[in-house]
């Protein structure tokens, strides 16, 4: 079975430039999961190595966050439904106001009572996917773990933040910085606005580039 990062480059979705996480931090590298799933193909792929990484876990459901892990859910459901020879269910939570992740559309009751495995696509602080694990929770549903395509923060998010087995494809450090400690804004790189937050960023700073 192939590295993800293999998947990653062929899917181009590797970049390299100035970019903005979602908890502020700059980087010089930033992982495009929305690079990756025009590829049905490499994402069903993605799928199945959640699949086999999880088969032997006791597992009824898969459940993502919205948006980024929605399709995550469904193939990795898919794959693990073959391998297990069972129907195994894929839903999502959906983000409130309050920035909690909540579940709507029905979907509490495919979770209630059931074994889950949640699926991220990366974590960099883990919150997304921690507010997940409290949704099922609340919903009467036992998170068996939870599993992402890569971890960028291994030494902050581990199996004991998230209170369950945590399973990612690939941990990796990836370099990043508060804005006043980054080089490449003295620099004066222009900050990408294509992917991440960075125009967003901009925008709250009023600068314009």
């Amino acid at each position: 079975m192939r590295d993800i990062f293999d998947i990653l480059k062929e899917a181009n979705a590797i970049l390299k430039g100035h970019f903005v996480f979602t908890n502020g931090q700059h980087s010089d590298t930033y992982l495009n999961k929305d690079g990756l799933y025009p590829y049905a193909e490499l994402t069903s792929e993605v799928g199945m190595m959640m699949a086999e990484k999880t088969k032997d876990l006791d597992i009824d459901t898969v459940v993502g966050p919205a948006l980024g892990a929605i399709i995550l859910s469904q193939w990795t459901a898919y794959h693990l439904s073959k391998l297990k020879g069972k129907v195994i269910y894929g839903v999502y939570t959906e983000k409130m106001p309050d920035k909690s992740q909540r579940f709507t559309r029905g979907y509490d009751k495919f979770v209630k009572g059931k074994k889950v495995l949640v699926v991220e696509d990366w974590t960099t602080t883990g919150l997304s996917a921690l507010k997940t694990v409290k949704a099922i929770q609340e919903a009467g549903g036992d998170v068996v773990a939870v599993c992402s395509m890569v971890n960028r923060n291994p030494d902050e998010v581990t199996d004991e933040f998230f209170g369950t087995k945590y399973l990612p494809l690939k941990a990796i450090k990836i370099q990043a910085c508060n804005e006043d400690e980054c080089h490449m804004c003295k620099q004066g790189v222009p900050i990408s606005t294509e992917v991440g937050h960075g125009k967003e960023y901009l925008e709250r700073k009023g600068i314009k580039q």
